[in-house]
């Protein structure tokens, strides 16, 4: 009986047979029987090997954000490579999220001195607990895909200079046309067709893919499909790299010249009209890929080659990026709140200076960098002499100079995120209309830009770093003192710093206290100005209690151990050094998140 309706099916045994691995599928027909007769298995056109074990990812692998970009090497061409380069970090292939032709590249992991450590994993207790598969392909490149999936199957490019795991698996082929025609196979509506009967366990091992029928098809359809493919793997890429998770992201595509406007508004609008246009082009050219492999396996008749907008696997595509079960109204909420946060985010990595407006790319990446780090690479980019020279008084807007950005309910201090931000919207959006840009960010967002720091950016900015945040938030038992700083320009006196901005704002608040103390007995004051005072002395009295305790018992108590951290530690465990100075992360402290 076919999974999908009440008829039977009738079926020879013999038919099963013509499937490598013979597995039982009754709804099949002859021309996809004949598939598998008619054409060479894709395994012997591309090898499709599993990569390594570690033994335990949370030692061996990091997020590449987690450590110091100048300890991870981007371009390794070989094994021997890494025995002398004094590099840790390489980037790896470990499956991801459902994603086509370009991305995931999320991972590294310890191969420092050809994976010695990796080898050698538990046999100083009598047992092996890792394992080094195919190293031979190793850096090269090819195609790789997650192989455990909660739906569909799909496959990406693999440039060159990556590892990868058993998750991460990948094909590789000297042929470049073979790795290509391989790639949109697998990309196509057709792929998960084969694998329905292959592996309908949604766990895409190599075995079963390389049993897929590799179609031959002429020259005209071949140049064609190569062209699509670059096209297709170049719209991911361009995607991919749009966003600050992606270690080859430069700017924020909200501040292109090629879509500035004079609002921000309008500057959303155009590059919403363009990534809506960049989803449809995504879409013909794979129905165009799907139409080429449909005709050349003859399944004009079990096939067609339209692909919903759902499956088109750009971040910027609202289909694919949120619940599909959305309307079109929802959609464009969501895509319009998460590009403001996005923007909200970045000017963060530029208060810190992680990111600049003076240069692209990542500035400040790397174990202890200080502003003087930031403005000789700042210099070095502007072809402006680096030794013996004042800090730069011009920027158009420099990074915090200590490392410390408050986050509190209301204007205690000059550098708070919040006035920080502002400042970043005047600068890149002008003065003319920032009244104007700061209402449609906070429209998007649902509240004032103060609230959302307040309650919400650090949430998102968890997740957007999949719970191994790079801005860490020490925060008081409730929250009524916030300060987040950048880890990556942590040093030993940094809680001190921020004990410092907590000991500021206690004697602001106790200031303002006593003002009202002042007020709720003066004579002049109206019987509502007094009775609003107690309010505000017995608020302002708690706030004080809580910030009493949270420098005695915690903060003051850390500030006096110096700690150190190592960013190869990771965030995991980097993070629970500091303990209940800082926001917890819900499932950060478990063995499994």
């Amino acid at each position: 009986m076919h999974p999908k309706c009440s008829s039977f099916l009738r079926a020879s045994t013999d038919d099963f047979k013509k499937i490598p691995g013979n597995p039982i599928a009754y709804w099949v027909s002859e021309k996809f029987l004949g598939c598998f007769t008619e054409n060479p298995a894709i395994g012997d056109q591309i090898a499709l090997k599993a990569g390594m074990s570690t033994g335990d990812n949370t030692i061996f692998q990091r997020a590449w954000y987690e450590v110091a970009m100048s300890n991870i090497s981007f371009l390794t061409s070989d094994n021997n490579e890494t025995k002398s380069n004094g590099t840790r970090w390489y980037p790896c292939h470990s499956g991801g999220e459902y994603r086509k032709w370009y991305g995931n590249h999320d991972v590294v992991v310890n191969w420092y001195q050809n994976g010695a450590e990796i080898r050698n994993f538990g046999l100083d207790k009598g047992k092996q607990k890792s394992a080094v598969r195919n190293e031979f392909f190793y850096f090269k490149s090819g195609i790789t895909w997650s192989k455990i999936s909660s739906g569909r199957f799909a496959a990406r490019l693999r440039p060159s200079g990556f590892l990868f795991d058993d998750t991460g698996r990948c094909g590789f082929s000297n042929d470049t046309e073979v790795t290509m025609f391989a790639l949109g196979i697998f990309c196509s509506s057709l792929s998960n067709m084969f694998l329905e009967v292959l592996c309908p366990t949604l766990s895409f091992t190599s075995g079963e893919l390389a049993k897929i029928p590799f179609v031959k098809i002429n020259k005209v359809a071949a140049d064609s499909v190569i062209t699509a493919i670059t096209d297709l793997i170049s719209i991911a890429r361009s995607d991919w790299d749009s966003y600050e998770t992606s270690w080859d992201f430069a700017s924020l595509p909200l501040l292109y010249l090629d879509y500035r406007q004079s609002t921000l508004k309008a500057t959303y609008d155009d590059l919403r009209a363009y990534w809506r246009d960049m989803t449809l082009e995504m879409q013909r050219l794979e129905e165009e890929n799907n139409h080429i492999f449909i005709d050349a396996y003859c399944l004009q008749d079990e096939l067609t080659p339209e692909v919903p907008l759902n499956e088109i696997t750009l971040t910027c595509n609202p289909h694919y990026r949120y619940s599909n079960s959305k309307n079109a109204e929802e959609l464009e909420v969501l895509l319009l709140a998460d590009t403001m946060k996005e923007f909200i985010s970045y000017a963060v990595g530029c208060m810190f200076g992680r990111y600049s407006l003076d240069k692209p790319g990542l500035i400040l990446a790397n174990q202890c960098e200080t502003i003087e780090d930031y403005w000789k690479n700042i210099r070095a980019y502007q072809n402006l002499p680096t030794a013996n020279c004042p800090l730069p008084t011009d920027s158009v807007f420099p990074p915090d100079a200590d490392n410390v950005i408050p986050i509190l309910d209301g204007d205690w201090f000059t550098d708070d995120v919040s006035e920080r931000f502002r400042k970043f919207l005047r600068i890149t959006f002008g003065e003319e209309h920032y009244e104007e840009n700061l209402k449609f960010i906070e429209g998007a967002l649902g509240k004032d830009i103060r609230k959302y720091f307040l309650k919400d950016f650090y949430s998102d900015h968890v997740r957007r770093y999949k719970k191994r945040p790079i801005y860490w938030l020490f925060s008081s038992t409730k929250g009524s003192f916030n300060a987040l700083i950048y880890m990556h320009r942590y040093r030993s006196d940094t809680v001190s710093v921020v004990l410092n901005y907590l000991r500021e704002f206690r004697v602001k608040l106790t200031t303002q206290k006593n003002h009202l103390e002042a007020v709720s007995i003066s004579a002049s004051a109206s019987a509502g100005e007094k009775t609003k005072a107690l309010k505000e002395i017995e608020s302002l009295r708690k706030m004080i209690e809580e910030l009493d305790s949270y420098e005695r018992e915690i903060l003051y108590p850390l500030a006096t151990e110096q700690l150190e951290i190592d960013l190869d530690d990771g965030v995991k465990v980097n993070y629970q050094k500091f303990g209940p100075a800082l926001r917890k992360i819900p499932g950060l402290d478990t063995k499994e998140e």
